[in-house]
């Protein structure tokens, strides 16, 4: 069913159904999708929920994740993932664009959007992805006016409070700033950067009963932990930000230089997605349906040779 079709829709807030699949047992595995036809596949492939960092956003507009894109910016990704999948989507909202009247205008926008969850971060600007070195770290108290503006903002939306603070103030004091978001206002908890299972099964012990969040980023300080293993830690749920944007970057670099080499793409076709697989995947034939002018496209099978 296309999202063109009201039928297509749910009655039921994104956020309240972001929350119905965390009240189930188990954890929840959220990969990140950095645009819309990511987070078809994603749900093609049995997820249930869909993410977007703000390290693949700016990735994907070319830019360094250094707090620099917008509100407006962040809702045109939430808008296209959230359209084409129809999964409830958890949202980077970076430190939140600002102090507390940013924060709830970003709030307001990304449920406008379609959002079901945003996670805000306790950096200043301009920030730097969790896994980087020499964060600066916002005052906790100041942070904590952030969640609750959050709070005051929202009408369904899932808040979850992220803190930078391992790296800096320790074990203790990110439970510290974790216990003090939670009393402010959050549904949950994201602490970035740990670099161990006793770590995480630390911070998971420290805040028990409390909704928690594990990244499984590549290249950073966490090592590889599988979504069986973050449960077993003590997590609810565990994203995968940009794996789906390196994996496709990686294949558009060798497409390109492949194309540079060759003088055409003929050499990359067992690479490709066909036709066939594509018009599935964006439900062509779904959209074609709903207007009786359009006459039923015949794809072709093959390449003509």
């Amino acid at each position: 069913m296309t999202y063109l079709s009201a039928e297509s829709y749910s009655n039921v807030p994104a956020g309240e159904r972001f929350r119905a699949l965390l009240a189930r047992p188990g954890i929840l595995g959220i990969p990140g999708t950095h645009n819309g036809l990511a987070a078809q596949q994603s749900k093609d492939a049995g997820f249930e929920a869909a993410y977007l960092s703000g390290a693949a956003m700016t990735a994907s507009m070319g830019l360094p994740d250094l707090g620099i894109i917008t509100v407006d910016e962040v809702c045109f990704f939430i808008r296209q993932v959230a359209r084409a999948s129809g999964l409830p989507v958890l949202v980077d909202g970076d430190t939140g664009y600002g102090e507390a009247l940013n924060v709830m205008h970003m709030v307001r926008s990304f449920e406008d959007a379609g959002a079901a969850a945003v996670h805000l971060e306790d950096q200043i600007l301009p920030k730097k992805c969790g896994h980087l070195n020499d964060k600066k770290i916002a005052p906790a108290q100041d942070m904590a006016a952030k969640i609750a503006a959050a709070r005051h903002a929202r009408r369904h939306l899932y808040i979850i409070a992220r803190t930078d603070a391992a790296a800096s103030e320790g074990i203790e004091g990110a439970v510290a700033r974790a216990k003090l978001y939670m009393e402010a206002g959050a549904d949950a908890i994201f602490p970035e950067a740990l670099n161990t299972e006793e770590m995480f099964r630390e911070f998971a012990r420290r805040m028990q009963g409390t909704p928690l969040l594990a990244n499984m980023t590549e290249f950073g300080r966490t090592p590889f932990y599988t979504k069986e293993q973050f449960e077993d830690f003590g997590y609810k749920m565990v994203i995968w930000p940009v794996t789906s944007l390196r994996v496709a970057a990686l294949a558009q670099e060798k497409l390109y230089k492949a194309i540079a080499k060759d003088g055409g793409a003929q050499n990359c076709v067992e690479q490709m997605l066909t036709r066939k697989d594509l018009y599935a995947t964006i439900d062509y034939a779904g959209f074609e349906a709903l207007d009786a002018t359009i006459v039923k496209t015949i794809i072709p099978e093959a390449m003509p040779q």
